[in-house]
């Protein structure tokens, strides 16, 4: 794939080796000493120690966790000042440019972190002269957080992750570069690849109006089709693995219009049993659909034209098989004991309003068991 420029939603460089602009980005944004945020694993590798390398200029703040807490963000809003540091490179999975954004928001704030949850007008409570420049570099492609204007940080107090809202939380410069995919581990590739489809295909199932929204989750979904199990199986595949870092970017663009109730019920789980958030999604994904089949039934009949298929259901089972994807939420390590609960959280979820569905605790509690149990 070419390298490109695209300015939808933000400032996106896109392309193989487009990481060696990142000195560049930063100074058109005015950013001369940035604060590297990414997780403890990635810290580690090549690709970041030889950043650091070359650039002594960069701090480091690597304590995110894979289903980021306010501490982290605390934490780095910490690191930040006491670096003395003029802006942020969010770099990584979800997880770090969650963390990232978050950092940059929080380090020019004086109310606590929760204060500027999505939740009303909260975010106008927001100094924005105080938040710093971002520069995104995604290494995976699932949450297209890169994109987003919002951060999904989990409340320890409660076990309840919250949104973090804001405009200008929307980074200003995106570096997209595949390349940074490549070493991606299979299981892994699966993990976010269907996050990605569940942002498509829950923004595609919204019942709000997004002409332009569903325009972009179709296409997304045809990427993941085209690209999902290549770049599982074929990590090194350069094609798929643009392909799919743009369908996750898709996602997240599309899902303006929404999500539903994969979200609702992964999100409690994610922050009760720290579930892997895109393994989740894959997980409940086919209960959800049939849950809802009552309302989307012309939507996946036109989902499915588009893709060439006969049945959304029967792909999205199939794409589970051939990646490897449990079929239970027992597999990843959920209580029977605790759906009940599970099932008031997930109705309170924020994404739960844009179901396709109308969603109740006993609607939430029959998904729930069904995929615990693996009852299609």
């Amino acid at each position: 794939m070419l390298s490109v420029n695209w300015n939808y939603p933000t400032n996106i460089r896109f392309g193989c080796g487009r990481l060696a602009q990142l000195n560049q980005c930063c100074q058109e944004l005015g950013i001369n000493s940035p604060l590297l945020v990414t997780d403890a694993g990635l810290a580690q590798l090549p690709l970041i120690t030889q950043l650091l390398r070359d650039n002594p200029n960069f701090g480091l703040f690597a304590d995110v966790r894979p289903n980021p807490v306010g501490q982290n963000v605390s934490d780095g809003v910490v690191a930040y000042r006491h670096g003395g540091h003029d802006g942020v490179i969010a770099m990584g999975g979800g997880s770090a440019l969650d963390v990232g954004k978050a950092v940059a928001l929080m380090v020019g704030q004086q109310r606590p972190l929760w204060d500027f949850e999505d939740v009303g007008d909260n975010w106008k409570r927001v100094n924005q002269q105080g938040m710093a420049p971002v520069v995104a570099v995604p290494t995976t492609s699932g949450t297209g957080s890169e994109v987003g204007r919002c951060s999904v940080i989990t409340d320890e107090s409660t076990h309840t992750k919250r949104i973090l809202f804001h405009p200008r939380m929307l980074p200003a410069l995106v570096l997209a570069d595949p390349d940074t995919t490549l070493g991606l581990p299979p299981k892994l590739t699966a993990a976010v690849g269907m996050d990605a489809l569940s942002h498509n295909l829950e923004a595609w199932c919204s019942p709000m109006l997004h002409p332009m929204a569903d325009g972009i989750a179709l296409e997304g979904m045809r990427l993941v089709q085209q690209s999902l199990v290549q770049a599982y199986s074929m990590g090194g595949d350069r094609q798929a693995r643009s392909d799919m870092m743009a369908a996750s970017t898709m996602g997240a663009a599309a899902f303006q219009k929404g999500l539903g109730a994969m979200h609702s019920l992964s999100h409690p789980i994610g922050a009760l049993f720290d579930t892997h958030h895109g393994l989740t999604n894959a997980v409940v994904m086919p209960y959800v659909l049939i849950h809802n089949a009552p309302a989307i039934g012309p939507k996946m009949e036109r989902l499915a034209r588009y893709l060439g298929i006969s049945s959304v259901l029967e792909w999205v089972l199939e794409l589970r098989r051939l990646l490897e994807i449990p079929h239970t939420l027992a597999e990843l390590g959920v209580t029977l004991e605790s759906i009940p609960d599970l099932a008031q959280r997930a109705v309170a979820d924020p994404t739960a309003a844009t179901n396709p569905l109308p969603l109740t605790v006993p609607d939430c509690q029959q998904m729930l068991e069904k995929a615990w149990h693996g009852q299609l």
